[in-house]
C-alpha cells in the first residue's frame, strides 16, 4: 500500500511538474471565417507592452494535430519554458495548432509504403492553416514591443516542412531557421538562401521522411552559395528532434543572429 501511494504521488508531483511549464502559454484563438487557428503563446517573464522581444513561431508535427491546443506543445514547448531560459532568452513563443484534417505544408503525402512519399506542391498556394500562421505572426510582428530583427522559425517533420515552405514564402522575415527532419521544394530555396542561415537536423534511420528530404534541401543551399549548418545523427530515427533539442548550441545558435537590413 505504501509503494502505491508513493507511485500515485509521484505521478501527481510530475504532472504539475509539467502543468507548470505548459501554463506558462496562454491558449488564443485566431478565427478566420469558418476557419480557426488555436495557439499557444508565451510571453516573457515580467513581459512589459513598452518592452522590445524576439519572437519563435514553432511548427508541430503530423502527429500533433487537433483542435484540443494542447499537444502542439509536446516536442518543443517546454525547450523555451524552463526558468533558466526564460531568463537567458527572453522571448515571445508561439506554437499554433494545425487542424487533424489538414497540413502545414503544400504537400501531397503517400503513406502506402515507408519512408512516406513527399510531393511538394508550392505553386498551389499555402494550405489554410499555414495561410492563417503568416497572419498570426505578421500581427504579432506589427507589434510595438517585438523585434522584427529577431523573428525565428522552427519545425518538425510536418512542421520541418512547413518550415521551409515558409521560408520561401516570407523570404524577407526570418532571422534564422531551425527544419528538423522535414522536406521542401529544393527549387525554392533561392529566395531565401542568402536571407536566413540554417541550422537543418535529420536522424539517418529516419524511416518516416527520408533523411535525403533533407539531404535535398542542403545541396540547394549549397548551390545557392550559402552554408548552412547540417546535422545528420546516425543513431537516429524520426525523433531526431529529441537530441536536436539537446545541442547545447541549438538555442545560442537561434538567437545569435539578427535580421540583415537592405543596406548591410
Amino acid at each position: 500500500m505504501k509503494k502505491q501511494l508513493t507511485f500515485i504521488l509521484m505521478c501527481l508531483a510530475c504532472a504539475m511538474v509539467s502543468a507548470q511549464w505548459q501554463s506558462k502559454y496562454e491558449a488564443e484563438m485566431l478565427i478566420d471565417g469558418n476557419d480557426t487557428l488555436r495557439y499557444r503563446i508565451m510571453y516573457p517573464k515580467n513581459f512589459k507592452e513598452d518592452g522590445n522581444y524576439p519572437v519563435v513561431l514553432f511548427l508541430h508535427g503530423a502527429g500533433e494535430r487537433g483542435n484540443d491546443n494542447e499537444k502542439q506543445l509536446w516536442n518543443g514547448g517546454k525547450l523555451f519554458a524552463t526558468d533558466y531560459l526564460q531568463e537567458r532568452y527572453p522571448a515571445i513563443v508561439i506554437f499554433p495548432q494545425c487542424p487533424r484534417d489538414s497540413y502545414w505544408a503544400s504537400v501531397d503525402v503517400d503513406r502506402s509504403s515507408y519512408p512516406i512519399n513527399l510531393d511538394f506542391k508550392y505553386n498551389q498556394g499555402p494550405t489554410k492553416p499555414l495561410e492563417m500562421v503568416m497572419d498570426l505572426l505578421e500581427s504579432t510582428i506589427e507589434e510595438p514591443y517585438t523585434k522584427d530583427d529577431q523573428v525565428y522559425l522552427m519545425g518538425l517533420s510536418m512542421g520541418g516542412m512547413g518550415t521551409f515552405e515558409l521560408l520561401s514564402r516570407k523570404p524577407e522575415t526570418f532571422a534564422a531557421a531551425i527544419p528538423i527532419c522535414g522536406g521542401g521544394e529544393s527549387e525554392s530555396v533561392s529566395v531565401y538562401a542568402k536571407n536566413t542561415p540554417l541550422w537543418v537536423f535529420h536522424g539517418a534511420q529516419d524511416n518516416v521522411v527520408h533523411p535525403l528530404q533533407s539531404v535535398e534541401m542542403v545541396s540547394a543551399l549549397l548551390k545557392a552559395g550559402v552554408h548552412p549548418k547540417f546535422t545528420i545523427y546516425d543513431f537516429a530515427n524520426h525523433n531526431s528532434w529529441d537530441p536536436a533539442f539537446a545541442e547545447p548550441d541549438l538555442l545560442p545558435w537561434l538567437f545569435s543572429h539578427k535580421k540583415k537590413t537592405t543596406s548591410e
